[in-house]
């Protein structure tokens, strides 16, 4: 598996997945054929986590190829991730929370040899350790894969879904706050409360073509529990009127200004943030601190190539820029770095997300009824 740092790569894989695989995905989109056939999934999440392509783009492409009838389950699982950003954004205290969490248990499990054993894929569970491999070697996972492994982690090897999900967000080219700490748990079976994801040897064995055998899970696990509930925080995701001549702060959600709705407002100049590992509590792997630099060496060679004035300056450096706007960089670590030291920000943020947001307050279910009418508004 290739995911090579470009806008341009990006779009050609976008082009070669809706005309070659787009009319087969919902029938095979839960395989995993392995690593040298992907082609029964876009592959693009890497890129939209990081705004290189976006989901307005990849949802008119698939529709100016499909009918929506026909595009309906690929709608839907694009907009996932923006339904998980709201979701978080309502409720901005799970994240805050997590990470409160996640420090305590490092401390006391550090030296834990169940735990060491799987993030070094040493365990008695053969696909479970070809997962953990293919994630460090590849940095991504298929999604179905995503969910076995998680149920894998949390019920049979015992281990806290916290960790797990740190280790996610350490090696995945798509990792975000959002889908990743959401996803973690719902299979814990903490999210929509009492309802768990318990990964069986059938359902492995059936979408992976039983590149597997003999794998001895706990099928029969309760779901964890928490104490903790949310309530929905109303907020006010709008935009200026009137946006004036000032300077512009991207962060590594927005890495492509030029399919911004902002693009046609004219800045003094671009500063694309670079977040090294000093400023963030979750420490990436080496590959992907590597993988998102040349993600923003990218959009730099764009805007340069625009005749747009922009620089690349290190997160710590935000404090020098005056005048500014920042496209709003979401629940995470960037917007974790403005918060924990007082930066005060005027936010300019996307559409898509401004009409997604609002119908983030309930269940995925609840949401999906709202996406004919969400796509309308850019379709």
């Amino acid at each position: 598996m290739l995911f090579e740092a470009s806008r341009a790569k990006a779009i050609e894989k976008l082009n070669h997945f809706v005309e070659n695989n787009l009319s087969e995905y919902s029938k095979l989109r839960n395989f995993d054929f392995g690593l040298e056939n992907r082609s029964n999934v876009s592959c693009l999440s890497p890129y939209i986590t990081h705004g290189i392509i976006s989901e307005k783009e990849i949802i008119n492409k698939s529709l100016n190829k499909f009918s929506f009838s026909k595009n309906e389950k690929f709608i839907q699982e694009v907009l996932w991730r923006t339904y998980w950003k709201g979701w978080l954004e309502l409720r901005p205290n799970v994240w805050d929370d997590y990470l409160i969490e996640l420090k305590k248990i490092k401390e006391e499990l550090k030296d834990n040899k169940e735990y060491l054993n799987a993030i070094e894929g040493k365990t008695n569970i053969e696909c479970f350790n070809v997962w953990v491999n293919e994630l460090k070697e590849n940095n991504y996972l298929h999604n179905h894969t995503r969910m076995w492994f998680a149920s894998i982690w949390i019920f049979t090897l015992e281990l806290p879904w916290q960790l797990g999900a740190e280790f996610f967000m350490q090696h995945l080219y798509d990792g975000d706050a959002a889908s990743n700490t959401l996803g973690w748990r719902w299979v814990a079976g903490i999210q929509t409360q009492g309802k768990h994801y318990l990964a069986s040897e059938w359902n492995i064995k059936k979408f992976t073509n039983n590149r597997f055998q003999n794998i001895k899970l706990n099928e029969n696990a309760p779901p964890k529990n928490s104490e903790r509930s949310y309530s929905v925080i109303n907020q006010e995701f709008s935009n200026p009127q009137d946006i004036k001549e000032k300077n512009l702060i991207i962060f590594e959600n927005n890495l492509s200004f030029e399919i911004t709705d902002f693009n046609k407002n004219f800045f003094k100049k671009i500063y694309i943030v670079s977040n090294k590992n000093e400023n963030r509590s979750i420490k990436l792997s080496e590959r992907l601190v590597k993988f998102k630099s040349l993600l923003v060496e990218d959009q730099k060679q764009r805007l340069k190539d625009k005749k747009i004035d922009s620089e690349v300056i290190n997160i710590n450096e935000i404090n020098n820029i005056e005048n500014c706007y920042g496209l709003y960089p979401a629940v995470g670590e960037n917007l974790d770095y403005l918060n924990s030291n007082n930066l005060k920000i005027e936010f300019l943020y996307r559409d898509l997300d401004r009409i997604s947001w609002q119908y983030c307050n309930k269940g995925f279910f609840n949401f999906k009824n709202y996406i004919p009418k969400i796509i309308s508004t850019f379709c």
